[in-house]
């Protein structure tokens, strides 16, 4: 789809020109990819974690609250990566869809957001384990 521009004259005729040719639903998919990728980099982070945690052992003082919380952020990042293959699956020219992924951008945000928040809590955690 390309972007056009309405401009009024002196006389009050409508002139149209192209500002831009973007092709905005391989935009929305790119960026659903791209976005992708850095989930599956955040997922094998907290992959990597969990094994250390769970090598670790029940003795280490925050071995539950880092298994329940890197548990928490990998089945957020699984919704995630669901949410955005179906918005870069899903045609954001056609109309009928824009509502439909504007609310699924908006949870992907949010979800986001939660997952940013709790790998801050985990990485925090996570340093105060005794190497041995």
């Amino acid at each position: 789809s390309n972007f056009y521009l309405r401009k009024r004259t002196k006389d009050e005729n409508t002139t149209t020109t192209q500002v831009s040719s973007i092709n905005f639903n391989d935009y929305a998919t790119l960026k659903s990819v791209a976005e992708s990728m850095l989930d599956v980099t955040l997922l094998m982070s907290n992959t990597t974690q969990l094994v250390g945690v769970l090598e670790q052992g029940p003795e280490f003082k925050y071995y539950v609250p880092l298994i329940v919380l890197i548990s928490l952020s990998l089945i957020l990042q699984i919704v995630i990566f669901f949410l955005l293959v179906f918005s870069a699956k899903t045609n954001v020219t056609e109309i009928d869809n824009q509502k439909t992924l504007n609310k699924c951008n908006k949870i992907t945000i949010i979800l986001v957001g939660a997952t940013l928040l709790i790998n801050v809590v985990i990485t925090s955690l996570d340093t105060q384990k005794v190497n041995s």
